[in-house]
């Protein structure tokens, strides 16, 4: 009796992977049961055919369907600071958002003409003044607390999101680092455990990045999101969204 209660327990104390969203049927048949490289090669092969690339300028109407405000659907969520902004205040002004890339353009190099400047999957709204803030600073724990983005941190070098979101950023990272592999005359994007790569295809810090993924699991606004950019954008979708334990597996 004892050795099956303790047997139950072992299995109930497994954990589980997030089940996969109706759409996911049949997508990622062809990674199943790897690990590792080859995980990673399977993945990229996945997200990066049969996708569609947006123009930088429909990036603006993109984001305002995959970042809608579930309580108000007439503003966007800002990803860093949280806060709920209409989504007619899109542009370059102060109190205006604009478009983030969590992966930072230098950290490849690429720009808004090439795939990875143009790509869903990292880009997110954010309030002018503090996109700015952010700049190109690679991820990592503390700083000062950053003005208008509560719960948000920065030094010199590196860049802490809010609590909320932690998840959300480290994924968006990870499918960059996948999704990019040099091909095409494009920068083959890779993580390290560093925060002064400005401007090579490089971005930290991964043992932070890891540990944030962990802390903050996938909810249902990062799961509404990636189901539109499949559905109605670019066609395929963020593999860390869906199997958050793969993440282990292809960087770990």
């Amino acid at each position: 009796m004892l050795t099956v209660l303790a047997g139950l327990l072992a299995l109930a104390a497994t954990p589980v992977a997030a089940p996969a969203a109706a759409s996911d049927a049949g997508y990622y048949d062809a990674a199943r049961g790897l690990s590792g490289a080859r995980l990673k090669g399977a993945l990229h092969d996945i997200i990066s055919t049969g996708t569609t690339a947006l123009s930088y300028r429909k990036v603006w109407d993109a984001l305002k369907v995959t970042d809608e405000d579930p309580s108000n659907p007439a503003n966007v969520i800002l990803v860093y600071s949280g806060t709920s902004r209409s989504k007619a205040r899109n542009g370059g002004g102060r109190g205006d958002w604009n478009r983030e890339h969590v992966w930072p353009q230098s950290h490849g190099p690429f720009d808004t003409r090439d795939t990875p400047g143009t790509d869903l999957h990292h880009l997110r709204p954010e309030d002018v003044t503090i996109n700015s803030g952010r700049g190109n600073k690679d991820f990592d724990n503390g700083g000062a607390p950053v003005a208008r983005a509560p719960g948000n941190r920065s030094d010199a070098d590196s860049w802490e999101p809010r609590d909320a979101v932690k998840g959300d950023v480290a994924r968006m990272v990870f499918y960059m680092a996948v999704r990019y592999e040099g091909e095409s005359r494009l920068p083959d994007l890779e993580l390290d455990d560093a925060t002064t790569h400005g401007g090579t295809p490089l971005l930290g810090r991964r043992p932070v990045l890891l540990a944030w993924h962990d802390r903050d699991p996938v909810d249902a606004f990062e799961r509404r999101r990636n189901e539109i950019i499949f559905e109605r954008y670019q066609h395929n979708r963020n593999p860390f969204i869906d199997h958050p334990e793969w993440v282990d597996e292809v960087f770990g």
